[in-house]
């Protein structure tokens, strides 16, 4: 039977995922820096393979042509070992791009497993070490234009959602 610590641990890897998917479809990157250990990896299957850091400018080039992005996490399975662990986290993904012409829309949609090594911090955090991200199904095709563009800046949950944890930027 798992004792507390255990349970608060996965809970807080559980959050540092959602987080994970919070700071990518807020278009977040201050957050995303945050959420990564010092040297950390991320591999997206054949789109990135390199540091966090250079990860998170790869993103930032992709904000301004993805009018909407949604990362839904389906289950989350962790095991720990003291201030390790590692997870799978299976995901789908769902993204609105802007085309090569100005009005030209793809949807591209993923189901994924991101197979993740997590550490806990000197300050207690929990952090991705690496992330190897598998694309289980992936269909790219043309679709409609969004209906509209999500505001990274001023989007609702920022106005109504009063809590830290859903504030622009580091949690810290």
């Amino acid at each position: 039977m798992e004792d507390i610590a255990t349970l608060r641990d996965k809970d807080a890897i559980r959050e540092l995922a959602l987080l994970y998917c919070r700071g990518v479809d807020r278009k977040d990157p201050e957050l995303l820096r945050e959420l990564y250990a010092d040297g950390a990896t991320d591999t997206h299957g054949n789109d990135f393979d390199g540091s966090a850091q250079d990860f998170v400018a790869f993103l930032e080039k992709s904000f301004p042509i993805m009018p909407y992005s949604g990362h839904h996490v389906c289950n989350h399975l962790i095991s720990l070992d003291g201030d390790t662990a590692e997870g799978e986290v299976y995901a789908l993904a769902y993204h609105i791009l802007q085309g090569e012409k100005p009005d030209e829309w793809v949807e591209h949609f993923l189901s994924v497993r991101y197979l993740d090594h997590y550490q806990r911090e000197s300050d207690g955090k929990w952090r991705f070490a690496s992330r190897v991200v598998h694309y289980d199904i992936q269909r790219i095709g043309p679709c409609e234009p969004p209906l509209h563009q999500l505001d990274a800046i001023d989007d609702p949950s920022f106005n109504v959602l009063a809590s830290r944890l859903f504030a622009r930027g580091p949690r810290a």
